[in-house]
């Protein structure tokens, strides 16, 4: 899988984007445009702008305000299960973090947060009755999102603020500026991938812990413990299940034969239970290491906010155990019905405050 990542003049993300089912043409240009759909060498340079954007110097700077959203989910979720008993662990607790977030890092209007939301979810839920919207209705959602972004993008053009949109639209890298119509395309994986995933990683991270209360008090009594567990949920809750390839070329994988323009899938929720990679993979170990996991992809497509999604993940359970004396799951789990997205609808969790 790892070579696959990295041979994209072999295996292409551009022709045909990354989904296994084929887009509707009317929106394949804007899904293309998306960092996560290009090849080189238009990915190059707009990755660079976008990735000078997430240094370490600018996580440490991001985390008080990363622990009061995350302190301020749990305190709605505490509330929410003192009324009802219990809540939907997904959307009452995990899912508010990363929306906030990242609409706080783009400068987004705190009244479209919900709309922002909204559209994510209907984006990655597309195949779930319960969550999902119909083709017709998702399309409409592509566009409406990306012409939001375009909006958003061309307000900022020449600002000196210090928001993610303005810095990004406004700094030359490699001689190139992030374009309003680039940015269009951008803004939808960047809204998309920072919600449904880190939510995801989230809420199934909890759901393993709680079916092993054991685990859940030893990472309760050692929170310094947190980042290697965080890396264990990712690597057993993979939240995207694949991403898709095409050849460009007839050639042979593994003893496989590829014809040219076949789709080639990376299961990266099976590479990670690998057993030539991984000591005991069906063992869930919040102290493996090392652990080498595939959860953000590879190559030059490794996922750019990987490393905020480790800090939301690492401070939702530190803020979760201040404000918690213990947790109970309270139902039975609902997965999200869908070939892309690994991750729970529904949760049940009875919470009990401190």
């Amino acid at each position: 899988m790892r070579a696959v990542s990295r041979d994209h003049a072999t295996f292409s993300a551009q022709r045909g984007f990354v989904m296994v089912d084929e887009l509707p043409p009317e929106i394949l240009p804007m899904a293309q445009g998306q960092l996560l759909g290009m090849d080189p060498p238009n990915h190059g340079p707009i990755r660079r702008a976008v990735i000078e954007r997430f240094t370490s110097k600018m996580l440490v700077q991001m985390e008080p305000m990363v622990r009061e959203i995350a302190r301020e989910s749990l305190l709605g979720a505490r509330e929410l299960a003192k009324d009802q008993g219990e809540c939907n662990f997904v959307f009452d607790a995990a899912g508010n973090l990363p929306t906030a977030v990242i609409c706080s890092l783009m400068g987004v209007p705190r009244d479209m947060w919900g709309q922002i939301r909204h559209w994510s979810d209907m984006q990655t839920s597309a195949g779930d009755p319960d969550l999902g919207a119909t083709p017709e209705e998702t399309q409409q959602i592509s566009m409406e999102m990306g012409m939001y972004g375009y909006q958003l993008a061309t307000e900022r053009q020449n600002s000196d603020a210090d928001d993610l949109i303005s810095l990004l639209i406004n700094v030359e890298v490699d001689g190139h500026k992030v374009t309003a119509e680039e940015f269009a395309s951008l803004f939808i994986q960047i809204t998309v991938a920072g919600n449904e995933t880190t939510r995801s990683m989230i809420a199934s991270g909890m759901y393993e812990l709680l079916k092993r209360p054991e685990l859940y008090r030893k990472l309760e009594a050692n929170p310094e413990l947190l980042p290697g567990a965080v890396e264990e949920m990712l690597r057993w809750s993979t939240p995207l299940h694949y991403f898709r390839r095409t050849a460009t070329r007839d050639t042979e994988l593994h003893g496989q034969q590829i014809k040219e323009n076949d789709r080639v899938v990376m299961l990266y929720s099976s590479a990670n239970f690998d057993e030539r990679v991984f000591d005991n993979p069906l063992e869930f170990n919040i102290e493996r290491s090392p652990n080498p996991h595939l959860a953000f992809g590879h190559g030059i497509h490794l996922c750019l906010g990987a490393n905020l999604a480790r800090l939301e993940a690492k401070i939702f359970f530190e803020e979760f155990f201040k404000l918690f004396a213990g947790a109970q799951l309270s139902g039975e789990p609902k997965r999200i019905r869908s070939n892309l997205v690994n991750g729970f609808k529904f949760l049940p969790v009875k919470l009990q405050a401190r």
